[in-house]
């Protein structure tokens, strides 16, 4: 049987940690509300941007010179795959849920005989695959802090991709990140980047009959609004998924701290049942010796 001491000890620790799930609970939920406007905010744009492009598509189809970006390069062999995670833990399966879907994403692709590199963006999934898939990881990004550098954190994640597609390194880029559903729901999605997927963007949409069967005039003209346009929409679209992310987390940490919190002060209920059991016990014992002294005197 434990000492009472023992007891105490654990009850104060375990009452300590509850006052961490609890304080980084509050922490999260302040957060959480401003990367959700951010995220909220930024929808609308990037769907608008991407309809415009899919418009601009079917105009300029049989056009020339229109980037690959667009167009693609011809060929499917060769994929770069980006799960977009977070740099630190205790946010339930936030992490772990983006790591396992491109695992199997990976191996699916390369079940069908693709080449499969990985750029992962967050530490969690770097340090993930580097333990699993270490010789495919081409680049990594950490520490981008989108909540402080925005924009310009995902600028960086576009220019290498862009600079690694027309340098021939790959031939299709698919985002694997956690889509922000509300503070305790996030839905991992799979997104292809480049070359710009068309048919989704317009399904996504919800782009209406009259919208696709108009006919527009572009000026100056379709390949250079496309020249102009598709770079910046590879960066937008990274700067979504990213703040898409950091809500996700924001509310993932959110949950898995108030269940921690909830599970400290069951586990103090507890604890603290025991301890007055013990006592009692211990109290009990010692009025037995006490009884038995006093009668054999």
């Amino acid at each position: 049987m434990p000492s009472l001491k023992d007891i105490k000890t654990q009850i104060n620790s375990v009452g300590s940690t509850k006052k961490i799930t609890s304080a980084m609970k509050m922490v999260a939920a302040s957060k959480l509300r401003r990367s959700q406007e951010k995220a909220e905010a930024a929808r609308p744009y990037s769907s608008r941007l991407e309809e415009m492009l899919a418009s601009l598509a079917s105009s300029a189809a049989s056009g020339e010179g229109i980037i690959k970006l667009l167009t693609g390069t011809g060929n499917d062999q060769n994929y770069i795959v980006v799960p977009v995670s977070a740099d630190r833990g205790l946010c339930g399966g936030f992490n772990s849920s983006i790591n396992r879907e491109t695992f199997k994403l990976v191996k699916s692709l390369e079940g069908d005989g693709k080449n499969v590199q990985i750029m992962p963006v967050g530490k969690k999934s770097r340090d993930f695959f580097n333990r699993v898939m270490k010789d495919q990881i081409t680049e990594s990004f950490v520490d981008l802090n989108i909540s402080n550098t925005g924009y310009e954190s995902a600028l960086q994640v576009s220019n290498k991709l862009q600079e690694l597609y027309f340098d021939g390194k790959f031939d299709k880029c698919i985002l694997v990140f956690n889509k922000f559903k509300s503070a305790i729901s996030q839905e991992v999605t799979q997104q292809q980047l480049i070359p710009l997927d068309v048919s989704d963007s317009s399904k996504e949409d919800n782009v209406d009959d009259s919208a696709a069967k108009a006919i527009y005039d572009y000026e100056p003209d379709e390949e250079t609004i496309l020249k102009d346009l598709l770079p910046k929409n590879v960066s937008i679209q990274i700067f979504k998924v990213l703040l898409e992310s950091d809500a996700g987390e924001h509310g993932a940490r959110m949950a898995a701290m108030d269940n921690a919190t909830r599970n400290a002060g069951e586990m103090i209920d507890s604890l603290t049942l025991k301890y007055n059991r013990t006592r009692q016990a211990f109290i009990t014992k010692e009025l037995i010796e006490i009884i038995s002294g006093a009668e054999s005197i």
